[in-house]
This record gives C-alpha cells, structure tokens and sequence, in this order.
C-alpha cells in the first residue's frame, strides 16, 4: 500500500497554519507528501497588483513545500473563486487520481471564509469521485481504487464563523516540529504585511504558534498541537477501521474525549 499523504488547502499559507506539524510528522514516518492550495493569493496584497503578488506567493508556497520535501502542485483558480462547480472539481479530482494519496488533509467544513469551506467540499469530492469511472476530469486521468482517509483540520481561529469553539476528535503533538512549521510560514514573508493590514494581526508567525499551543491545552497533554476530525470512511474505505494517520503517527496523538460532546 502506497504511504502518500496530500494537503489541500484554500491559501498559500494555510497549510503552514492549521497542518503542517502533521504533515512533518508524517514525512518522518515514511510518507511521501504532496502540497497544493486551491486558490493563487490572487487578493493577499494591499499594495501589488494581481500578477505580481500571485507569482510572488507562488514562489513563497513553493519554497514552503520544498523545505519539507513536499511535492508541488499549483493551484487552480484565483482568490474568491473558489466555488463547488463541475469544472474545478473535474480539474482537482484529476490531480487526486494522480497522486493517489492514502491520507488526505483537508481544511474544517465549518471555517470563516467560504474559499475555505468551499475547499473542503471540493477537496472531499475530489477524494469521493476518484474511482468513478463515469465521472470525466480535466486532463483525462484513469480513476484509482485506493482506500483513503480524510482528516479535517481544525478552522483559522478554531471557531466556525459563528464564533462557535469546533472541537477536534484528536489532537497531534507537533512540539518536536514547531520550529520547523514555524519556519515553513516564516517563507510567506508577503503575508505578514497582509494580515497586518487587514486583520490588524501584529505578529503573524506569534498568531500560528498562539493558535498551536491553545490546541495543546485543550488537549490536556501537548504544549503545542494541532486538531483533526476524522471523516466518514462511507465511500472512501472498506471499513471504519481504516486510520492511516493514527497508525503511522499513533504515538504523537491525544484521542480526545469530549469529541462527543461537540
């Protein structure tokens, strides 16, 4: 059984924030990893216009992916257009059927933008229809019959866009990696300015290691964390049993017992 594991996120950057750790953890436990954000940073900039800020995040995701050995791939739409259609699903279902992941990390269903959301619907689709074979993508890719895991990560924030706490079904110790996750954001230099500006966010690399080391108290163990939910195996694995992630990095992990209390 191939040990690939793919991170599909809205944002370059986003992946730095809410998965990476697990990501880290994983490539030490033997995974090929696989990096891709949907949408360009087409918006991420309060002063460059379109192109130049889209090739500079470009460059800035890419050196992120390479830092941890990740393969690349580049993103499909521009920011804001990010919708659940025919055409970027049949586009993102073709790269899955290519990489053919085991693990597939995706953003929180409940998240505080809808580039978000929407990735999350296309990106759990895309993992649902890889073996279909009446269903056409774009290129042509020949549809896979892989069982596959898919794990939500917590939302920007770890609140929906209620303001409602999304509680994790467990938790991963990402302490040994901080440094590394923090240095993999430390690459998106143009997203400090960014958020600064329209967020008011101060310290953009403090907010990730913040956001990290609330998860670790709410995990009661880790000093810092991040948060997963597990998906349904319905359509994606022969049985509920299948827990790629926990098998491979079951040591790092926290099951939390107040999941069902969400």
């Amino acid at each position: 059984m191939s040990k690939v594991a793919f991170a599909i996120a809205a944002h370059p950057d986003d992946i730095e924030f809410m998965m990476a750790g697990t990501m880290i953890l994983l490539k030490e436990a033997g995974y090929e990893l696989h990096y891709m954000t949907i949408a360009n940073g087409s918006c991420g900039s309060a002063t460059l216009d379109r192109d130049e800020i889209v090739k500079i995040r470009a460059e800035e995701a890419l050196s992120a992916a390479e830092f941890i050995g990740a393969k690349y791939h580049p993103p499909l739409v521009d920011d804001l257009e990010i919708y659940y259609e025919r055409e970027t699903l049949a586009r993102l279902t073709a790269i899955v059927r290519e990489v053919a992941p085991q693990i597939l990390l995706v953003p929180s269903p409940e998240e505080y933008m809808e580039d978000h959301s929407n990735t999350c619907r296309l990106a759990v689709s895309a993992g649902f229809c890889r073996g279909m074979r009446n269903f056409p993508t774009k290129p042509t890719r020949t549809p896979i019959d892989n069982e596959l895991a898919v794990y939500h990560a917590l939302p920007y924030g770890l609140k929906d866009s209620l303001r409602r706490p999304i509680v994790p079904d467990f938790f991963v110790d990402v302490a040994s990696v901080i440094g590394q996750k923090r240095q993999m954001l430390a690459m998106h230099k143009s997203q400090k300015e960014w958020l600064d500006h329209s967020q008011g966010i101060d310290s953009y690399l403090k907010t990730m290691e913040d956001m990290s080391a609330e998860v670790g108290k709410m995990s009661g163990r880790f000093d810092y964390a991040e948060g997963w939910r597990r998906h349904s195996h319905l359509g994606f694995a022969a049985s509920e049993e299948f827990d790629p992630l926990i098998d491979a990095i079951g040591d790092s992990v926290q099951e939390n017992n107040n999941a069902e209390n969400r």
